[in-house]
């Protein structure tokens, strides 16, 4: 073969080998309530939602569903989350809300007690352990971009997907809740979360900075998500208003308030009418509820 040809084919090669560069890399940890709900081998059992029964005060229950998801490789776990970091992050979120004359209680569920595709029978063992019948569920998805060139990733979740791009370095996270009644396998609503920390590291520290950038990633997105939820519960509380057969109440302490929540009297003791905080007065048309 002539030397010319070898030099077309050399030139080639650095061509293709350059533009596989320019692709980028990409390190990505990522869980899925889509995953524990609803296993891949569990395909064809089928899980009827019905009305649910809440009853005053909840108790509820909150925890990290387990890492790994379909497409993602199972040791794709975080590298820098830990599970006193997990812990900590709930705690945030079930403060804020514990504040909240309808809660009674939130427990911070330790990962451990969630088993992988675990579905609602695990979480039928976890509301006999801790008394919760009202369960949030958190997933993640973090990615980080340790290469140069435009990347993306896409977070799929259980009502839609995001887009989100990155350069080198960056850190794009993504945190996502569903509240859901377990007796009656009802999702009562959901929020999302999301942060980007761009990457200011250099060669010599890198692994320290990505190790900061992702917990500051979950901190910012575990903010967001938190006043996401304040506004999917106010609007959830405006649904159960305008369609008040979408769900039952009861109280713990023997009070009746008409059964259903059809009649309009009833409206006064939705589970999440009273969105006013303990030792503050609420708006005028909160305290009317009471």
């Amino acid at each position: 073969m002539s030397g010319s040809r070898w030099a077309v084919r050399l030139v080639g090669l650095s061509m293709a080998l350059g533009l596989a560069g320019c692709a980028g890399q990409q390190t990505r940890a990522a869980s899925s309530v889509v995953d524990y709900l609803y296993p891949a081998d569990a395909e064809g059992v089928a899980v009827e939602p019905s009305i649910p029964t809440l009853a005053l005060p909840v108790r509820v229950g909150i925890a990290f569903v387990p890492e790994g998801r379909r497409g993602v490789p199972a040791w794709a776990s975080s590298r820098y989350l830990t599970e006193a970091d997990k812990a900590d992050l709930l705690e945030r979120v079930a403060t804020h809300f514990r504040k909240y004359e309808f809660v009674q209680s939130i427990e911070v569920i330790p990962s451990a007690y969630l088993t992988s595709g675990g579905s609602f029978a695990n979480l039928d063992q976890i509301r006999t352990m801790y008394g919760t019948d009202v369960i949030a569920l958190v997933s993640f998805d973090q990615v980080q971009f340790t290469d140069e060139g435009l990347l993306s990733l896409t977070y799929w979740t259980l009502v839609g997907a995001y887009v989100v791009s990155g350069e080198k370095n960056d850190t794009s996270t993504m945190l996502d809740t569903v509240v859901y009644d377990v007796p009656s396998r009802s999702l009562l609503f959901r929020a999302p979360g999301t942060s980007k920390v761009e990457g200011r590291s250099t060669p010599v520290n890198l692994s320290e900075a990505l190790r900061e950038d992702s917990l500051q990633g979950f901190r910012e997105a575990a903010t967001e998500m938190t006043a996401n939820l304040d506004t999917q519960l106010a609007r959830f509380r405006e649904r159960l208003k305008e369609e008040p057969d979408r769900a039952r109440i009861v109280h713990r302490d023997g009070s009746a308030d008409g059964g259903a929540l059809g009649a309009p009297a009833s409206l006064a003791l939705l589970l999440f009418a009273g969105l006013r905080r303990r030792g503050r007065g609420g708006c005028p048309e909160d305290r009317n509820l009471f």
